[in-house]
């Protein structure tokens, strides 16, 4: 890992700007689920993770309570997770089908998978001060990421907020519509994809399939000359 990246998650691993994030976090640590009862939950800030040289990077909203709030990866260890690295897997960008935990040897090449939002909110609903809190967070992972061509944005609060990011700094005259497949060229020439969250009930509604999510990325790919 390269010291700027250091810096930035050892940075974000310590953060304590949201007192309710971060009693939150805690609280489902003590509380855990039956099937994780044994389990050190992780309990912190979470983390991006992937290829550092990538030239794609995949934002989803924020860790799972009993996911990558538990294992300190993000979408590990969750069925969002699982939904997910299966596509990832078959379009190699992935090693591997499935995300376990921290050390189960998973490697994506290309792509930088994190999360808008590094600690778990209380029933997946942020509120506008905590994600404002990790802007900064979000902008240093874009900024040192070199490489970046694609920004893949899983959900509409990922979706809004990365356009909230890019029109502090640009103005932006064209209106950006959340929709799944959207693509829209951003004012650093960065491509931005719009896609449903692989929620569980987004899969099981059939709003999102793996077939969707496999043809986003396989676009991704080609767009970015991975």
């Amino acid at each position: 890992m390269n010291i700027k990246f250091k810096k930035l998650n050892n940075s974000i691993i310590k953060c304590k700007k949201c007192p309710r994030l971060i009693r939150f976090s805690k609280k489902i640590s003590k509380d855990k689920r039956k099937q994780n009862i044994d389990e050190t939950y992780w309990g912190k800030p979470v983390v991006g993770f992937g290829d550092l040289k990538a030239k794609i990077m995949i934002i989803g909203l924020a860790p799972a309570a009993h996911g990558g709030n538990r294992t300190g990866r993000p979408f590990t260890g969750d069925k969002s997770g699982d939904f997910l690295f299966k596509c990832l897997k078959k379009t190699k960008i992935s090693n591997q089908s499935i995300s376990t935990h921290i050390d189960d040897g998973l490697k994506l090449n290309n792509t930088y998978l994190t999360n808008i939002l590094k600690c778990v909110p209380p029933g997946d609903k942020p509120q506008n001060d905590e994600l404002k809190n990790c802007a900064n967070y979000f902008e240093s992972e874009i900024s040192n990421l070199n490489n970046l061509k694609v920004i893949i944005t899983l959900g509409k609060i990922a979706f809004d907020n990365c356009i909230k990011f890019y029109k502090k700094k640009n103005t932006i005259n064209e209106k950006l519509v959340f929709k799944h497949g959207a693509k829209y060229k951003l004012p650093d020439g960065k491509i931005l994809i719009a896609s449903y969250h692989p929620s569980p009930r987004n899969v099981n509604t059939k709003l999102i399939s793996n077939k969707m999510i496999f043809n986003l990325l396989n676009k991704a790919k080609k767009i970015s000359a991975f």
